[in-house]
């Protein structure tokens, strides 16, 4: 299945600019995002992520986008190898420092990953930073660095499939059939998925979860299961 075509067509130099910008805006804020963020409750997603892991424990776990290190810590304290990213090399020191893992300095555009190397993935509240025509790279990195039969977890701020930017942050904001899509084409499978936070009506839920499985052995696009 081909990716779809992307929302905006970047230059060169403007995704160099989308780089900067935004791993500058967390770097400028580091400190505050930390005090503001570290007692988000997002157990759900973690929950969501491992439940659907059916390697033997303890599992290697990449936690994409790990900020300050709040959800590494979570991993490591239920007996998990959790290995964080980053691409703001201030949040790389501070997860460095709370969780005591191991935390790579790489951009989301730039990624370079061990084939095969985790049991899951989590990318809580990070995709949406990559320009929709960058995409298909980033997210074939990120399966090709999960083992067969791998999980990977997404959380996004879902929206009315829209790329631009928000103050210094850039953001592409896509409907769940476009998510899926995107996804889809990397060969993973989709396995749920489900708008936060719980419990409120839809029109209150600005995020949209999704879990999905890489196939154990090459198979056929297999239809979601819910």
């Amino acid at each position: 299945m081909p990716s779809p075509a992307p929302l905006c067509q970047l230059t060169a130099e403007e995704l160099i600019l989308v780089k900067d910008r935004t791993v500058g805006h967390y770097e400028q804020s580091a400190q505050t995002f930390w005090e503001g963020t570290r007692d988000h409750d997002v157990s759900q997603n973690v929950a969501a992520l491992l439940r659907h892991i059916e390697a033997e424990a303890p599992y290697a776990i990449l936690d994409v986008g790990c900020g300050p290190g709040r959800d590494l810590v979570t991993f490591r304290d239920l007996g998990h190898a959790p290995v964080g990213l980053d691409g703001s090399p201030t949040f790389v020191r501070m997860a460095r420092e709370h969780a005591g893992c191991e935390v790579l300095l790489q951009n989301l555009l730039q990624l370079e990953l061990a084939p095969e190397r985790f049991d899951g993935v989590f990318a809580n509240a990070v995709l949406f930073h990559v320009p929709t025509q960058e995409l298909s790279q980033v997210l074939g990195a990120l399966a090709r660095t999960l083992r067969p039969g791998g999980v990977l977890f997404c959380s996004n701020p879902r929206g009315p499939d829209r790329e631009d930017w928000n103050g210094s942050r850039y953001g592409a904001y896509l409907s769940w059939e476009s998510w899926r899509d995107h996804v889809t084409a990397t060969g993973l499978i989709a396995v749920e998925h489900f708008y936060r936070p719980a419990g409120l009506a839809r029109e209150h839920q600005p995020w949209l979860a999704s879990v999905w499985k890489k196939p154990a052995t090459p198979t056929p696009h297999a239809a979601e299961v819910t």
